[in-house]
């Protein structure tokens, strides 16, 4: 039984301050001394980050679309079991979800799967009495959604708070938190959306502080524990990456990290460890040497863009990944991995392993994917089925290699990415909780070198 207490920051858009209320709630209670869960609504690699510098725990996405409504519940319950409190941060608008696929992976869909009470952060900088309609709309749009409270957010005076309690005081929704406007909390955001922490280092503790500070003066911490507290226990197992490895000396799996590769999943690491990898991190923008002992690769998405003439600049390094790759060792690359192992990357030297140039663009390729193995690789055997999300503002060309690691499905069909000796490169982000046995696979090639 999981009974963690728990509260789901929904907002009835984005830009509502999902973000700020979420991490600034996290960071209070766990000031508190308290041990906080946090997680994330949806695929973005980029919010976890902060919940994690709040938190002291790392940030762990629960996506419906990827991983299945099934597995939700069980990730949260790994993730939160032994805290105090857990705090899930919404996505876009309360009830928006995968396109044209009704709830899947909605805000909404994930509250209902964890029967946890929903605080709804409604931005009030333009509106009066206007927002007790608005509240009563999402409350009861859905039924069995509940929301618990509201928290005004971008509140400009006293003036305007009494116009907006007055009003709320007939919807029945108690008000939790009022927030003013306050400019000197607001953290820098990129075409992807804000500035990863990894980027932003110092700043990024200051500005996490600031939203602890200004949540716990303006948010009712104990009414928000209270109504954490109503959520009823949920009868699922915890999710496990356990698996039983060979018996024999644990390969190294090398995992990029650093400014220019920030997008991880949690799970993906406790996967490669449970199926028996020493899992080793190294920063592509420091390092000259992979790992000692690296029998795999695996570089995952992030801003190679931001630091192209760095990367460029580490030639000792990227002559390794190279010599690794061409001696067909594993290789699993994601989005900016895929583009660091290009030829070049803005005209930027990078590892050459793949006969491509990749360019920044002024287009945004978002969504959500169906995606086929097309052939056999130390990621995927021909014929896997999984379900992703493409999220960059590059191209690369050509888009696909003489053998594709994928096949599209969704929104059209198409071939993408490459597989060449041991490498896998793509754009697609897939979490791997929903597909174990790609770790698992992975890890068995690493050990067969």
């Amino acid at each position: 039984m999981v009974s963690t207490p728990r509260l789901v920051i929904a907002a009835p858009a984005s830009n509502s301050g999902k973000t700020t209320v979420a991490t600034g709630l996290m960071a209070a209670f766990a000031a508190c001394g308290l041990a906080v869960s946090p997680h994330k609504v949806g695929p973005d690699y980029i919010d976890p980050g902060y919940h994690s510098l709040a938190t002291g725990r790392p940030g762990r996405n629960l996506d419906a679309y990827m991983c299945g409504t099934d597995l939700i519940a069980p990730l949260f319950a790994h993730g939160s079991a032994g805290c105090d409190l857990a705090v899930v941060e919404g996505v876009m608008g309360l009830y928006d979800g995968a396109s044209g696929q009704g709830e899947l992976a909605s805000t909404a869909q994930v509250a209902k799967l964890l029967r946890a009470p929903v605080v709804l952060v409604v931005d009030a900088s333009s509106q009066s009495r206007s927002v007790a309609a608005l509240v009563h709309g999402f409350a009861s749009w859905d039924p069995q959604v509940r929301i618990g409270g509201v928290i005004l957010n971008k509140v400009a005076s006293d003036r305007h708070e009494a116009l907006l309690r007055d009003a709320l005081d007939e919807s029945g929704l108690p008000v939790l938190g009022v927030l003013r406007r306050a400019p000197q909390v607001a953290t820098p955001s990129r075409h992807l959306g804000l500035v990863p922490v990894a980027e932003r280092q110092g700043d990024a503790v200051d500005a996490v502080r600031a939203m602890g500070e200004r949540v716990r003066a303006g948010c009712d911490l104990d009414a928000l524990m209270a109504l954490a507290r109503t959520a009823p226990a949920l009868a699922d197992e915890a999710w496990e990456p356990a698996y039983a490895p060979a018996e024999g000396p644990r390969p190294v799996v090398a995992v990029a990290g650093g400014a220019a590769f920030t997008f991880a999943y949690a799970e993906h690491a406790e996967l490669l460890t449970a199926a028996g990898a020493e899992v080793v991190v190294f920063d592509p923008l420091r390092d000259e040497k992979l790992p000692v002992g690296t029998a795999g690769l695996v570089i995952g998405g992030g801003f190679p863009e931001m630091y192209a003439p760095e990367l460029a600049a580490n030639e000792p390094l990227r002559r390794a990944v190279t010599e690794l790759a061409l001696s067909g060792a594993p290789v699993a690359a994601e989005c900016a991995g895929l583009l660091y192992l290009a030829r070049e990357l803005d005209g930027k030297p990078m590892c050459g392993v793949l006969d491509a140039t990749a360019r920044m663009s002024e287009r945004l390729t978002l969504g959500y994917r169906q995606a086929v193995a097309v052939s056999d690789s130390p990621l995927a055997a021909a014929g896997t089925r999984m379900r992703g999300h493409e999220f960059h503002r590059t191209v690369l060309e050509p888009g696909a290699g003489p053998v594709p690691a994928w096949g599209m499905h969704q929104p059209e069909r198409r071939v993408e990415g490459y597989v060449q000796r041991g490498v896998h490169a793509s754009y697609l982000h897939t979490h791997w909780a929903a597909s174990p046995e790609v770790a698992r696979r992975f890890v068995e090639h690493c050990r067969a070198r």
